[in-house]
């Protein structure tokens, strides 16, 4: 019966270590799509500042005379 609640207690120490690893990872994996999210939508803007440029030089270039 000791034998069975030292494993018993092992294993449920066992569980909580993993718990607490496991919070952690999500701790983290948060933080990164965070980080993911927020580059995300610098480059977003970016992306719409380089479009605007272009099409104002678009507008600029004469078209051909044929």
């Amino acid at each position: 019966m000791e034998a069975e609640l030292r494993t018993l207690e092992d294993k449920v120490n066992q569980v909580a270590v993993l718990c607490q690893r496991l919070r952690a990872d999500n701790h983290d994996l948060r933080q990164q799509l965070a980080a993911a999210l927020h580059e995300k939508k610098q480059l977003a803007e970016k992306m719409g500042a380089a479009s605007a440029r272009l099409e104002t030089l678009l507008t600029q270039i004469p078209a051909d005379e044929a």
